[in-house]
């Protein structure tokens, strides 16, 4: 039977597809162990592992059994962390609410516009399928995507945020009936098959209410991806909040913040903050969740009539401050 070196030698010659080079050279060996029986067990980094798992599973079980004679093995992948050299590494952070109306999406663009007025670039994934809004709330017109020579979707821009979305690809007011599988193949795509602008800093992920499969499929594509909370101050939505962190936590997410939504209301005739929805509800969710709160946004309307808030506008300045704290978490 082959020896030990000898395998790692042969393995680390298969090519990685999603980086079409060689194992050897992405550091796509993460464990490699032969036992007494000769069974081997086998952890690989994979980029693009949805894509590419099974096609490289059976290149490797015909290595090894066929080829080598070891009498099994065992392969677990797992999505690749290499970066090639010159390369910016793709960053993500995927915004999450424990339930719906929490005004998530809202907070997903209005954050993305913040960080571009703070000189970052920025995409959004709205990967809340079954009700994509990002579109509506940036005003963005739909109309089919284009794309690159190698097949890769080109996303829509507006005001310079990048946007995928499902919207993009269902008739207007048709429900999306899909089941987990056909979602789980559109979120591949959203992932691995989108040309997003060169350098970009950062891409938000618009999560659905709560902690179903799409929150779990984020973790299997982007690994290193990061969480921020979204709650309102009533204890019906911090409640719940608690519990969509502490799921995230739980499957290995980091979550880096929490942000207060309809927060307040801020009086024009006094210009004191009303309370209308309770208070606390943000501090209570933080506090649980080990983190901190990175902001409260009162309650309002856009002076332009639109769903983003200018710069100066009062819940834009608290978005700015959004902003700071997660170019300061994210490191971007």
């Amino acid at each position: 039977m082959t020896s030990y070196d000898d395998l790692r030698k042969k393995i680390e010659e298969i090519n990685d597809p999603g980086f079409k080079k060689p194992f050897g050279e992405v550091n796509g060996i993460k464990k490699l162990v032969v036992g007494p029986t000769g069974v081997a067990e086998l952890e690989i980094y994979l980029k693009d592992k949805a894509k590419y798992e099974q096609q490289v599973k059976i290149e490797i079980i015909k290595l090894v059994k066929i080829e080598l004679g070891f009498p099994g093995i065992k392969i677990e992948f797992l999505e690749s962390e290499f970066v090639p050299e010159g390369e910016k590494p793709m960053k993500y952070l995927a915004i999450a609410s424990g339930k719906g109306g929490v005004g998530k999406s809202s907070v997903t663009a209005n954050l993305a516009a913040a960080l571009i007025r703070k000189g970052k670039k920025v995409g959004i994934i709205d990967a809340d399928v079954y009700g994509p809004s990002i579109p509506n709330v940036l005003q963005l017109e739909v109309k089919p995507l284009s794309s690159t020579a190698d097949e890769k979707m080109i996303p829509l821009n507006k005001n310079g945020i990048e946007v995928i979305s499902t919207e993009f690809f269902m008739p207007p007011e048709k429900p999306l009936m899909w089941r987990g599988p056909m979602l789980g193949k559109m979120l591949v795509h959203f992932f691995n098959g989108v040309k997003w602008q060169d350098d970009i800093d950062l891409i938000l992920i618009d999560l659905p209410p709560g902690t179903g499969d799409v929150a779990l499929d984020v973790k299997s594509y982007v690994p290193k991806s990061k969480i921020m909370v979204v709650t309102t101050p009533h204890i019906n939505a911090s409640s719940i909040a608690v519990k969509a962190g502490i799921g995230a936590q739980n499957i290995g997410h980091e979550v880096i913040g929490v942000v207060e939504n309809m927060s307040y209301y801020l009086n024009t005739c006094n210009q004191k903050r009303e309370f209308i929805f309770g208070e606390g509800g943000g501090d209570a969710v933080a506090k649980k969740l080990g983190v901190p709160v990175f902001g409260q946004v009162p309650i309002g309307q856009p002076l332009d009539g639109s769903f983003i808030f200018g710069g100066k506008e009062e819940a834009g300045k608290v978005y700015n401050l959004i902003a700071d704290e997660v170019i300061k978490e994210m490191e971007i």
